[in-house]
């Protein structure tokens, strides 16, 4: 399984629909709680290239963006590779 972690804040609901849809997946995940203004909120930027929304998820490290950006992988049919490397 491929480590996937997930910037989220508290009542978010593009954070809740994308934890959902990863633990229907089955998928093990890093939530880490990311602030407006915290380190955690900083990072998250710095590695997403610059996205300042939540959440911001990663896969293996690579950014894939926010909670839209998965269910198009998913409806597309790239998120299941993805998570199976």
């Amino acid at each position: 399984m491929p480590k996937v972690e997930i910037y989220t804040i508290l009542f978010c609901p593009y954070c809740e629909r994308a934890k959902a849809l990863l633990g229907r997946k089955g998928v093990a995940f890093e939530e880490i709680d990311a602030p407006s203004g915290s380190a955690a909120r900083k990072e998250a930027i710095a590695r997403s290239g610059g996205r300042t929304t939540v959440p911001q998820i990663f896969i293996d490290g690579q950014a894939i963006g926010g909670s839209d950006d998965l269910t198009a992988l998913d409806r597309g049919g790239k998120l299941d590779p993805l998570l199976a490397a």
